[in-house]
């Protein structure tokens, strides 16, 4: 998902190997860019408005709150005209023109969070329409429109599509489908990363496995977007050789790379270079989703403990998308998003812009935002204790009555 989020900035800055993530900076607002109301967050939301907007909105969605009006607004007044959006418009009443940053991953994104919250889909249908049109010929997308295709912003489309009911191999430009350009990213075996995928091949046609783009092909080449469930284990841990993957083997061979990634400390490690040697925990929250949804229960809790026990002053620090990537990854391993490490992500993510809505229909969401079914019990004990005692008291005052 790194990639993803920060393809805008990387490319305005034309420094793509050693950018900064681009909402890595901390919860203060920043002086280039006010924060619109709405929006959730309070940094910069030049490079990632409308990402971290819709995966709070499809968080919210998952845990069955309803997102509040002014959040939705925001986020339907970014879409451009021919359905498209831009990472973020800071003048949204003003047209787009050939100067407006649009891209898939951001479009994609608005796609899920819109058709999650319902009533919109007209815009939906728009932006599915746009998303066709700059398809590439090798089945897949880049992030801007014309740029090469890569795993990451072809995943993302996939998951829009999927969420959105459309069959995403069906979606083609010269004969091939999203999944025909996968497989072509898919590492061989016999190689080195073998069974993961690469980002994209580079100059001379080489691929170098990346995680991040792992995860977010396995997700893609099982259907599934952003949320996703626990999903049946697969029959083997070994890469199954094939020159061209169906989907499956893309998925179960991406998981069986990811599940080995984490299998000693729980966890991916940062590979930006000029980083510092930490974990990634943005791109080890997305491993845990696609690990989750490739049936590999076991990696995938292991990944989601560490994250429970490390990445809470992570997510402090970056903001509503890391929330909802950890509620996202809650949600694929059947986790309390309410009790993570002590702390309620739902609360967090929620505090950072217009309060969700929360009627008779979404009571088990509330369950599970910190309020758990115990709380629940414990004030009603609560209740019945003192009215016990209320009770005992007016029966003795009345005995003691002549």
């Amino acid at each position: 998902m790194n990639v993803r989020r920060n393809a805008a900035a990387l490319a305005a800055i034309g420094v793509l190997a050693a950018a900064a993530p681009a909402v890595a900076a901390g919860p203060s607002p920043s002086p280039k860019a006010s924060v619109p109301a709405g929006l959730y967050g309070t940094s910069d939301p030049t490079y990632d408005g409308v990402w971290r907007q819709s995966l709070t909105l499809v968080a919210q969605r998952t845990l069955g709150y309803r997102p509040a009006t002014a959040a939705v607004d925001w986020l339907t007044g970014q879409q451009c005209a021919n359905g498209s959006f831009a990472a973020f418009r800071a003048t949204p009443a003003a047209s787009c023109d050939a100067k407006t940053m649009v891209d898939t991953n951001s479009t994609a994104a608005a796609i899920q969070a819109l058709h999650a919250t319902g009533g919109h889909d007209a815009a939906v249908t728009k932006a599915v329409d746009w998303l066709k049109s700059v398809q590439n010929k090798d089945g897949g997308w880049g992030y801007n429109p014309g740029s090469p295709s890569d795993t990451n912003s072809t995943s993302v489309v996939v998951g829009a599509l999927a969420a959105t009911g459309a069959d995403p191999a069906g979606v083609r430009k010269g004969g091939k489908s999203p999944y025909d350009a996968l497989a072509t990213w898919s590492i061989p075996c016999d190689q080195d990363g073998g069974g993961a995928l690469a980002y994209q091949p580079d100059k001379k046609g080489k691929l170098a496995a990346n995680a991040d783009a792992t995860a977010a092909g396995v997700t893609a080449a099982l259907g599934k977007g952003f949320v996703a469930e626990t999903g049946k284990a697969p029959a083997s841990d070994a890469c199954a050789k094939a020159g061209h993957p169906t989907p499956a083997q893309l998925a179960d061979n991406g998981g069986a790379y990811l599940a080995a990634a984490v299998a000693k400390t729980g966890h991916l490690m940062s590979v930006l270079p000029g980083a510092t040697d930490q974990p990634d925990y943005g791109n080890t929250a997305d491993t845990v989703v696609a690990l989750a949804a490739d049936g590999r229960t076991a990696a995938a809790k292991k990944a989601y403990a560490f994250l429970e026990k490390s990445a809470g002053p992570w997510a402090a620090r970056t903001g509503p998308a890391a929330y909802a990537q950890l509620i996202l990854a809650a949600h694929a391993v059947g986790a309390q998003p309410g009790d993570f490490g002590g702390t309620s992500l739902v609360t967090s993510l929620n505090a950072l812009g217009p309060e969700p809505r929360m009627g008779a229909a979404e009571k088990q969401a509330k369950a599970s935002d910190g309020t758990s079914h115990a709380g629940v019990w414990w004030s009603v004990g609560i209740c019945l204790v003192a009215g016990i005692g209320i009770g005992f008291l007016v029966s003795t005052r009345k005995k003691q009555q002549p």
